[in-house]
């Protein structure tokens, strides 16, 4: 009792300021996570053992952003060979999926209709790659990293605030599923409340299940063939998941996108995600401008950063997409010359038209800009092991709950939204159209950024759908250009856009800025942007090492260490 009375009192309030440690932290979504990953840290473990065990307690308390049922986007850094690694478990379309899967009488779904069911189900990818991360990166035995989940599944956890909020809100179609109904409603259909114990034997089970035989549990097997009929039966929405979809899916390695940036190098994810090439835009345009010297929360520099961010999402929403099936510019994207002449486009006193895709170098193809469509959900993890080992992990089931589909103990994603329903526009290709096995474009945007020196420096995160780059940019722009704290820097109101409108943070200092940035032409929205930002910073002073970590008071992260 004293422990669920400790534990409810921490979500409750703001997450911690500034935390400092020597050998090595956790900063992730959840209290329990966090603590889960911290402990096997303790134990010798490495960074990825950690994110194992903090993404199995994510499954489960934090059941509407990420889970096993989804997938995660991976960059590891392995101080002894100084490699940088971006670990792809991006979920697939199934072999039977085509251009058409979102389209009804040759006109794209409305968007929630899309979602729930298993049209949208995308086949999962986190154990999968995690599974591989720790054969390459792994010190604690697997089984091991998936004790605390199963405990807490078994002995039940306090459902937090935030749980209980996402569940009165958006639980309407949820409770259409039995296994969910049964699980997150009372007897009565009514949202389980903040503080209730909520206890889950059927993850536990599965859970064991995948500690024992790997992710071949859940991509072979019993399992696979529950996702499988259970997407495929869906009553109103059936998808085309097979259970050699599953067998077949295979994590990837990829190289990360790196580019410089004011002395430091910026490293993200690279295609399928538009993270990685978008971040390094942004930062890119905004090296030819003396940010440093401008004001943090200041009009000048809120202009600047959108004004990138509006280059930078036309090249998105043009060239990204799976690499595997299309060619993507990735190296012209980030080319400095081609930076440097985007960035003669924007004026320091006035808006620009709205902006077109460039032309990098190195394109194959012209492919149309795919049409705006929402984007959900995720959760970010920070981590770094005592001996400088480091994890920034970005996963997700997309919407909130996902597809609204739950299997054994956890709910499955609905990935696939993440395609443009319309496999072309005005007769020419979208890249990220739906096709056979590909994965979807994301937003998801791991970095880490090195130093003078090559030596590791910030790492850095967050959830939010395609709003996950504006968040990330300002955050690291906060640190390298204005030297704040991981802290101050997430604490920082936001401004950001996904292509046309400004957005600014309700309730913040920001939001006074919508006059003076409409007078500059710009469109602008004042409404909540509520990040998950995960930040940490590590500094060397001869010997010594200090590790700072900050966590976004928007959500009920923390940042944890020793």
């Amino acid at each position: 009792m004293r422990r669920l009375l400790v534990l409810l009192l921490l979500l409750a309030l703001p997450a911690q300021a500034q935390t400092l440690a020597e050998r090595h932290m956790v900063a992730a979504a959840h209290p329990l996570a966090a603590e889960a990953g911290l402990a096997m840290l303790r134990e010798g473990g490495s960074a990825i053992d950690a994110a194992i065990a903090v993404q199995m307690v994510l499954t489960l308390v934090e059941p509407q952003a990420s889970g096993i049922g989804g997938g995660s986007l991976i960059l590891h850094w392995d101080s002894s060979t100084r490699r940088l690694a971006a670990y792809d478990g991006r979920e697939a379309a199934p072999a039977a999926a085509t251009g058409a899967l979102f389209l009804r009488n040759g006109e794209p779904m409305g968007f929630a209709d899309a979602v729930v069911g298993g049209r949208a189900v995308g086949v999962p990818g986190t154990v999968a790659v995690l599974e591989a991360a720790h054969r390459a990166h792994g010190r604690l035995p697997w089984a091991r990293l998936f004790e605390p989940a199963i405990r807490l599944s078994e002995e039940g956890f306090p459902i937090s605030p935030r749980l209980a909020q996402e569940l009165a809100r958006d639980g309407t179609r949820l409770r259409e599923d039995p296994a969910a109904r049964a699980y997150f409603f009372d007897p009565g259909g009514q949202p389980w409340p903040a503080g209730h114990r909520l206890r889950n034997p059927a993850l536990a089970a599965t859970l064991r299940a995948i500690a024992a035989q790997g992710a071949a549990a859940l991509h072979r097997g019993a399992i696979a063939a529950e996702i499988a009929g259970i997407v495929r039966g869906h009553p109103t929405n059936p998808g085309l998941m097979t259970i050699d979809d599953l067998a077949a899916y295979q994590p990837r390695v990829r190289e990360p996108v790196c580019a410089p940036y004011r002395r430091r190098r910026v490293c993200g994810f690279p295609p399928p995600s538009s993270g990685g090439i978008a971040v390094a835009q942004i930062l890119g345009l905004l090296a030819h401008f003396n940010l440093p010297q401008l004001p943090s929360g200041g009009l000048d520099a809120a202009h600047l950063l959108t004004e990138a961010g509006r280059l930078a999402f036309a090249d998105r929403n043009t060239y990204a997409a799976d690499p595997d099936q299309v060619s993507v510019p990735t190296r012209g994207l980030v080319d400095g010359a081609y930076l440097t002449a985007r960035a003669q486009l924007i004026d320091p006193l006035r808006a620009m038209a709205a902006p077109r895709a460039g032309n990098p170098p190195w394109r194959e193809t012209r492919f149309a800009p795919q049409d705006p469509q929402p984007e959900y959900g995720t959760s970010h993890l920070s981590i770094i092991d005592g001996n400088g080992n480091a994890v920034s992990m970005t996963t997700t089931i997309e919407a909130v709950f996902g597809a609204q589909v739950m299997v054994r103990g956890f709910l499955l994603n609905n990935e696939l939204t993440d395609f443009s329903f319309r496999p072309e526009i005005n007769g020419r290709p979208v890249a990220n159209a739906v096709a056979p096995g590909k994965r979807p474009r994301s937003s998801m945007s791991p970095s880490m950024v090195f130093d003078e020196d090559g030596q590791l420096a910030f790492i850095a995160g967050s959830p939010g759908g395609a709003r996950i780059i504006g968040y990330v940019a300002q955050t690291l722009v906060g640190m390298l250009d204005w030297g704040l704290s991981p802290q101050a820097a997430i604490d920082q109101p936001h401004v950001l856009t996904l292509g046309s409108t400004v957005e600014l943070e309700a309730d913040t200092p920001a939001a006074a800025l919508a006059p003076a940035l409409e007078a500059l032409g710009h469109r602008v929205q004042v409404r909540p942007l509520t990040s998950g930002l995960q930040a940490i910073r590590i500094r060397r002073d001869g010997s010594a090492v200090v590790i700072d970590g900050g966590a976004d008071r928007r959500r009920e992260g923390v940042a944890i260490g020793d």
